[in-house]
């Protein structure tokens, strides 16, 4: 295991999701790892959206960024990934905010981001924990509008890494980063079993056609985005 692979690791286990905020699962390590393998953030300023408890952005801080910041819509995972940064002993600047607050910022080096992107029959409102996974009929609530907005909060030659389920269509985040100058290809990939949401979504897929009937299975997908 490398050093950079074990910082990943360390920061998924150390970190402490408060009631309320996402805990980090098998999304979370997936895009911890890719952003280690790839090499992209070592003396990169970073940006994390959706940072939930921190876990993404505290993989950065440990994997040598020169700086992290991270943004999250809930007051209480603000106050959660702050507080698990500063238990690991890495500085990370957490704002309450979305991508608007984020575009008023100097363009970052790398964008890392794990989003709400599970299918739901409503659109999500309210702030409670579902916010966390819940996106919209085709899951794109979020990942929509961080396509359009990637290429200005990146400088030239920036670097994009996105966690999607198969489910919230990984094909058009190529397609709408392709549309906005970026180079796209496709950095990792994961079968996992279903989760307890998952679960509960599953007939409802079924219906809709977008899940074969008896499976609990899904693929998360990593897209990444040069900007050229």
């Amino acid at each position: 295991m490398t050093t950079a692979e074990s910082d990943s690791i360390r920061a998924l286990t150390s970190v402490h999701a408060d009631p309320g905020v996402y805990e980090p699962q098998e999304d979370s390590l997936l895009l911890c790892d890719i952003a280690a393998t790839t090499g992209i953030v070592p003396g990169a300023r970073v940006l994390d959206m959706c940072t939930g408890s921190g876990a993404v952005a505290i993989t950065a801080a440990l994997l040598g960024a020169r700086e992290v910041v991270a943004f999250d819509i809930s007051p209480r995972a603000v106050d959660c990934a702050e507080r698990n940064a500063r238990s690991v002993g890495v500085e990370v600047d957490v704002r309450l905010g979305s991508l608007a607050e984020a575009a008023e910022l100097e363009p970052f080096d790398v964008l890392l981001c794990n989003p709400p992107y599970v299918p739901s029959e409503l659109p999500p409102t309210g702030m409670g924990l579902h916010r966390a996974w819940d996106a919209g009929e085709d899951g794109r609530t979020v990942l929509d509008p961080l396509c359009r907005a990637s290429a200005d909060l990146l400088a030239p030659g920036g670097v994009l890494l996105v966690v999607h389920s198969e489910f919230s269509g990984p094909h058009r985040t190529v397609r709408m980063l392709s549309d906005n100058g970026f180079s796209v290809t496709e950095a990792g990939r994961q079968t996992i079993d279903f989760g307890p949401v998952m679960h509960r979504r599953a007939e409802w897929l079924e219906a809709r056609g977008a899940l074969a009937p008896g499976c609990r299975t899904e693929e998360l997908v990593v897209v990444r985005g040069d900007k050229r």
